[in-house]
């Protein structure tokens, strides 16, 4: 029986199988054929699973005898299963920041700190070393309430899996499901781990954890995962078959590094609790630096990291491929587009995009992050004088929220470069009719960011980024983004008429059960006042024969215009606005986006998927 099994990954073997007793007879089939090897059947029962792996090398095979499996190293455990993620699972920017409990070591801890929520591993997309830290589970008081979930029907407990004793333990973590190839992340102490999630944890206190990690991020793992399984389905039984040798010194400097790095590049963006200010903004350097010079900056450390990352992937491939003798079967070498960092366009962007597309595609997000991080220090949610998050926690009361921001920062509100928005409502309009409008504010911050040069120049370089002019992007694409960038879990909303004649932003975190009542008094009412007083100044100019014909033409399309979005708005407000302001609804934090958003959806921008029942 012959097999050929060609992998792009991995060179192809041809392997002839045979009884023991032929073997003799047979050998001399090999002779002259390039890569042809026979092998006894029972060679494969080496291979835990006993698996049909024809294309499976003498060397691999013996790896299994020669090595340990790793389940003797490390004990690894199938994620806890809640038995309704929607009402126990949370992204961690929706609850308030108070009412999670970092780094706990213990459940004892856990239960002793108060907090509700506490980090949670759940999967997510091919990441290694280190990241997709996105969620959050509902463990207060070692999780009472998912361990009393009751399935009505039959009285049976739907939570399983609690895992105690490895709860907020130093682990390793992956995704259960993979298009592509194991993606093994560091998670140190703290977190819990929910389905579809897995994690490991190691059995040896003499065995450094980074080793672990360092081999599971090899391609040596992958090749043996590949050879054991049919599937790219992560399974927990299969990781703990994977051959262990003892590695090489520098694995755990390799391992230690890359973490780092890979750290670094989860922190350096909004999706991280640990994100402390923009990196574009850190990286000004020269006397009268630019925008568009601190972004050529950027690019240069970034493709630095990118290499560096790079060469230590590859180094840790060949320190494994030499301990486990497989350099006939793999190289070191690891694709761009398999650099796991945010930083580098060809991981971050799928398709079949150009180099120089990639870069023009990480230039427009690397504004459109720049725009958000201004919108956030509007909103009170960072400052330019303190790293990290400010106001990310509920105060009933603007004065409140104001206290706890000059708390914060340490600082009163009148020697802050850049001032929060005082109530968190920003208009967002297609013209500046208000001093708080987000392109206003925008060119302010522009001008306290990069005050060596002109905002004038700043506004050019953003706008050839997005390709656009910048209200126009705040009209039309930012909302979009921001969903994206926060996986329709959005922590400014959009309170918008249904044809987008009117539209400012809120903040989530800021939100009291007045906000609607001050945005229909404070700027809704006021807008239509503005828009009708300009409506009677056009009439005036479409009568004035002093005026050009071109210049009544003008006055008369701009009249229409606003005609309409008075008539819009004015049933909008009827319709919408002014009812639910007058129910002044209060949110629970704790009950996610998801929950809140639909309480307020008649006065919003839609999100398309946003009331489907979740996996």
């Amino acid at each position: 029986m012959l097999r050929n099994v060609f992998s792009s990954a991995y060179q192809p073997t041809f392997i002839r199988l045979i009884d023991g007793d032929e073997e003799k007879k047979r050998a001399s089939l090999a002779s002259g054929i390039n890569r042809f090897d026979t092998i006894s059947q029972g060679e494969f029962r080496k291979i835990p699973g006993h698996p049909l792996a024809y294309w499976a090398p003498r060397d691999a095979i013996q790896c299994f005898e020669k090595g340990k499996p790793l389940g003797e190293v490390v004990d690894a455990r199938i994620a806890l299963a809640t038995g309704d993620n929607a009402m126990f699972v949370r992204a961690w920017p929706e609850v308030s920041l108070s009412r999670i409990g970092f780094g706990m070591r213990s459940t004892d801890e856990s239960v002793e700190s108060g907090a509700k929520w506490f980090p949670a591993n759940k999967g997510g997309d091919f990441r290694k070393w280190y990241g997709n830290n996105d969620n959050l589970v509902n463990w207060l008081d070692d999780g009472a309430e998912v361990k009393s979930l009751v399935e009505e029907a039959t009285g049976r407990i739907r939570s399983h899996n609690y895992n105690g004793v490895f709860a907020f333990q130093e682990s390793l973590t992956w995704s259960a499901l993979s298009s592509s190839r194991l993606g093994v992340r560091y998670s140190p102490p703290g977190f819990m781990f929910v389905t579809p999630g897995s994690s490991a944890f190691s059995k040896d206190a003499a065995i450094d954890p980074r080793v672990i990690q360092a081999l599971l991020a090899s391609n040596v793992a992958d090749y043996f995962l590949r050879l054991i399984s049919a599937t790219m389905n992560i399974e927990v039984g299969n990781i703990l078959r994977i051959p262990f040798f003892s590695p090489p010194a520098q694995t755990v400097d390799i391992a230690s590094s890359a973490i780092e790095r890979t750290r670094a590049d989860w922190d350096a963006y909004e999706r991280s609790w640990d994100f402390q200010s923009l990196p574009l903004l850190s990286i000004a350097i020269g006397p009268n630096p630019t925008l568009e010079s601190s972004y050529t900056n950027l690019i240069t450390n970034n493709k630095q990291t990118i290499a560096e990352m790079k060469r230590l992937e590859e180094e840790n491939n060949r320190l494994f491929i030499d301990a486990y003798g497989l350099d006939v079967e793999l190289t070191p070498e690891v694709p761009i587009e398999q650099i796991t960092l945010t930083v580098n366009p060809a991981y971050r962007y799928s398709g079949n995009l150009s180099e120089v597309e990639q870069w023009d595609r990480f230039r427009r997000d690397t504004m459109v992050e720049f725009l958000s991080y201004a919108t956030g220090c509007m909103m009170g949610r960072y400052c330019l004088d303190h790293p990290g998050l400010i106001l990310a926690d509920f105060r009933d009361s603007q004065s409140a929220q104001i206290a706890a921001y000059e708390e914060k920062v340490s600082k009163p509100l009148s020697e802050v470069q850049f001032k929060p928005d005082s109530d968190s409502i920003i208009p967002v309009l297609d013209g500046e009719w208000f001093e708080d409008d987000i392109v206003a504010r925008s060119r302010e911050f522009l001008a306290v960011t990069f005050p060596e040069s002109s905002v004038g120049e700043n506004l050019r370089f953003i706008e050839e980024s997005l390709g656009k002019d910048i209200r126009k992007y705040f009209c039309s694409e930012f909302y979009k983004d921001h969903l994206q960038t926060y996986k329709k879990r959005p922590i400014y909303w959009m309170v918008q008429s249904p044809k987008k004649g009117f539209a400012c932003l809120i903040y989530l975190h800021r939100y009291t059960k007045d906000t609607l009542n001050q945005v229909l008094n404070n700027y809704f009412r006021p807008y239509l006042q503005k828009l009708e007083a300009r409506l009677a100044q056009l009439g005036l100019d479409q009568l004035n024969d002093d005026l050009p014909a071109r210049e009544r033409t003008a006055a008369r399309k701009e009249a229409e215009k606003i005609t309409k979005v008075l008539k819009e708005c004015q049933a909008w407000e009827q319709d919408a606005l002014l009812p639910l302001a007058q129910q002044r609804i209060e949110l629970d934090l704790d009950d996610g986006v998801k929950v809140n958003y639909l309480k307020l959806q008649d006065v919003l921008a839609p999100i398309p998927g946003l009331a489907a029942k979740e996996d």
